[in-house]
């Protein structure tokens, strides 16, 4: 082979070679292409996913936020209940005490409107004034009050109409006589009054 044969051949073989090289690379540059398309097609669709689960997330968030806060407002209603029964069973703890005890204060009064004839039953009916005193003060102490109603309007809460008074000068609908003192515990009757009202 000459010279310029030679030439001609290794000539083709380089065209060849860039021919080839062009192929590649051109080939190379489609499969980018694709493989870019197929990224932002799969982009697209994860990204649409994930908008998604984010509002699902979001859903479920303010979901479980709502829970939370009926669970709070549930807590604090039970704490406040609570915190109410317990001063009320505090405030009315010794009220079957009071009760079994108040028939003793009638029982006192009574003592105490009898005349004294001699020096001795006056010494001892001091005696006990003092201790129905002393008695009534630890009454009061545990939250006891007397309803003694006299001359004051009638009130169906705190009293007990057991007659009616024709004759007295005050007005209608008012107390004329307490036939029996009543009580309360803390703003609670225990017993009426019961009295006599003007009519």
């Amino acid at each position: 082979m000459t010279e310029k044969d030679t030439q001609q051949q290794v000539a083709e073989e380089v065209e060849h070679e860039e021919d080839d090289v062009v192929s590649q690379d051109h080939s190379q540059q489609v499969e980018v292409e694709v493989h870019n398309e197929k990224e932002a097609q799969a982009s697209t669709v994860s990204f649409e996913e994930l908008e998604g689960q984010i509002k699902a997330i979001e859903v479920e968030r303010e979901s479980l936020n709502n829970q939370l806060l009926r669970v709070q407002a549930d807590y604090d209603n039970f704490r406040r209940r609570s915190r109410e029964e317990r001063a009320r069973d505090s405030q009315f703890r010794a009220q079957e005490l009071v009760e079994n005890l108040l028939p003793i204060v009638d029982t006192f009064s009574r003592a105490l409107q009898s005349k004294a004839e001699s020096e001795e039953t006056q010494a001892f009916k001091q005696g006990v004034d003092m201790v129905f005193k002393q008695f009534m003060s630890a009454l009061e102490t545990e939250g006891v009050e007397v309803i003694d109603p006299f001359q004051q309007p009638f009130d169906p809460h705190d009293h007990q109409a057991v007659m009616q008074d024709e004759e007295s000068d005050l007005e209608p609908n008012t107390v004329t006589e307490v036939l029996q003192k009543g009580f309360k515990l803390n703003g609670r009757v225990l017993i009426p009054a019961m009295v006599k009202v003007r009519a």
